[in-house]
């Protein structure tokens, strides 16, 4: 990097600065963790893709598909059930929930069960996203500190704390059209990689020098259950369960639908998430494929990869020779013209701040509101905002000591990230799903559901390690469900809390535009899918 590089992030910092103090009239609550509940569809669209499509996805997924040993183009499959959950959480999860009018969505478990299912699904959100942000802050921070030529320390610091200052600032509103922002540059980093790729290229073979296995996305024998990953029942089932329970209840993306100005208008982030995750990931894994053409083209560009991995990894060099999250990082800083550098580098860090500000500001969300704003003594303006903002610098801290502790590992980093957050999306969806759907369930029982279902899926992970990552959002579920329903006829002298919720599923919430939209696109993209190998061999 020259100083066009260094100028152009430096000017992106102090812009993100001051969109937090664009934004620092926060009179209370639904001003600072739902923006008013004013905002249109759009930004909000793009915050949730910006959260979800973070620069661990920039970075790892393209690595995944066309460096990292036993990826490929299969990577693609986590997008197939993508509309199915859309369609799950219009139909069953966005009603009740926006119309409860809450800030955080664990209120609503409160309500059906006890403040103690309250508490204890709060603490299980708070522990699984502020483990996997730690994760990703760590790898990121690791990688720039190479470009940016300054210490992993203060990569660190640089990427965290200018993310607490302006969410500290700004709260949702700051955050959101931030995250808007970061996913405009961000995707245009993704064109700018093509782009260079594919002119680095030229005249060589792009494609056909891939082991076949590489370009195939759809592996139907697969079941995940012998060591195996990506295969199409999995990636359906699993999947389907994973994106029901982070899109519907998962605090960072749930935040997004209630900050929407009215339900129509949630569902709207939720049709546009469901239609344009595929063709962004697609990008994402062509992105790969381009490159990582050229890295077998090019025994330099492999070298480099292979000295960065011996510097900065030093135990995954011993162990397998490269690190192949750095395969974007190293194509940036020794393909890219100056000035393009700066402007990859300003995409990594939007990605990266987009995820992080999206996650402190739904902790700090849920702190305020579970442990400090519950029952009948309500905090009041002034104190709330007070905590809100404390809570805010205290999640941004917990993750830069939490990429300290739990951030170096091997493999590819996004494989790791969904690997824990698995661990807990089944159980906190089950919650969700059986306190809107199912009236029997006690709170003696759901307590024992979303600790047991837990402990035993963390259980299952370490004693059967064979067993894909994707499968636990569904056995989380399983076991979560039987657990509630069992325990609950065994403690009927628990009484239920007295909440009724006034909804249903109609003929017309079915055939409804969305829906119907949503079930149209699953069949194309899996065509897409089916055919991919043969296209892509044909370049």
């Amino acid at each position: 990097m020259n100083w066009i590089d260094y100028t152009v992030v430096f000017v992106y910092l102090i812009a993100f600065l001051g969109l937090g103090f664009l934004f620092k009239e926060n009179k209370d609550a639904k001003d600072y963790f739902l923006g008013g509940k004013s905002m249109g569809w759009f930004p909000l669209s793009l915050s949730a893709m910006a959260t979800q499509l973070s620069a661990i996805s920039f970075i790892s997924a393209p690595a995944f598909v066309g460096l990292a040993q036993g990826g490929g183009m299969k990577w693609l499959t986590f997008e197939l059930a993508v509309p199915l959950a859309m369609i799950g959480i219009i139909l069953i999860i966005v009603p009740p929930l926006y119309r409860a009018n809450i800030v955080s969505i664990y209120e609503f478990v409160e309500r059906r069960f006890s403040t103690s299912t309250r508490i204890v699904l709060s603490i299980v959100f708070q522990i699984s996203r502020s483990l996997s942000t730690g994760v990703g802050v760590y790898t990121i921070a690791i990688i720039l500190q190479s470009v940016l030529n300054i210490s992993f320390h203060w990569t660190i610091l640089l990427i965290t704390v200018i993310t607490i200052v302006y969410s500290f600032m700004g709260g949702m509103k700051a955050v959101v059209w931030g995250d808007a922002i970061q996913m405009m540059i961000l995707f245009g980093g993704l064109i700018i990689c093509i782009v260079y790729g594919w002119n680095l290229l030229g005249e060589n073979p792009a494609f056909t020098g891939f082991d076949s296995e590489r370009l195939q996305v759809i592996d139907l024998p697969n079941l995940g259950l012998n060591g195996d990953t990506y295969g199409f029942l999995p990636m359906v089932l699993g999947g389907l369960f994973l994106y029901l329970s982070y899109y519907g209840t998962d605090q960072t993306q749930a935040q997004r639908l209630l900050s929407a100005r009215d339900e129509k208008t949630a569902k709207k982030i939720l049709l546009a998430n469901g239609l344009l995750r595929f063709p962004v990931v697609l990008t994402y894994c062509v992105m790969g494929l381009i490159i990582g053409a050229l890295v077998q083209l090019t025994p330099d560009f492999l070298g480099d990869i292979t000295a960065m991995t011996q510097k900065h990894y030093p135990v995954e060099f011993a162990k397998s020779g490269i690190k192949p999250d750095l395969m974007i990082p190293v194509f940036i800083i020794k393909y890219l013209p100056h000035g393009l550098i700066g402007v990859l580098i300003v995409g990594i860090l939007s990605a990266a701040m987009s995820s992080i500000s999206s996650t402190i500001n739904s902790l700090g969300a849920v702190t305020v509101e579970d442990l400090f704003n519950r029952g009948k003594e309500k905090l009041s303006e002034a104190k709330y905002m007070a905590y809100s903002k404390i809570s805010i610098v205290f999640w941004g801290f917990v993750c830069i000591a939490s990429a300290y502790l739990f951030g170096d590992s091997g493999g590819t980093v996004i494989e790791l990230i969904n690997t824990i957050s698995s661990q807990f999306y089944g159980p906190i969806l089950a919650t969700f799903i059986i306190a809107i759907l199912v009236k029997r369930v006690n709170y003696i029982g759901m307590n024992v559901g979303i600790i047991g279902g837990v402990v035993i899926n963390v259980l299952i992970k370490y004693f059967c390690e064979d067993i894909f990552w994707i499968w636990f959002n569904l056995t989380g579920f399983v076991l979560t469900f039987v657990l509630a329903l069992v325990f609950s006829s065994l403690s009927k002298s628990a009484k239920n809390e007295d909440f009724n919720i006034e909804f249903k599923i109609e003929k017309k919430d079915v055939l409804s535009k969305d829906v119907l939209i949503l079930a149209s696109f699953f069949v194309v993209i899996l065509v897409i899918s089916l055919n991919l190998r043969s296209l892509l061999s044909l370049i």
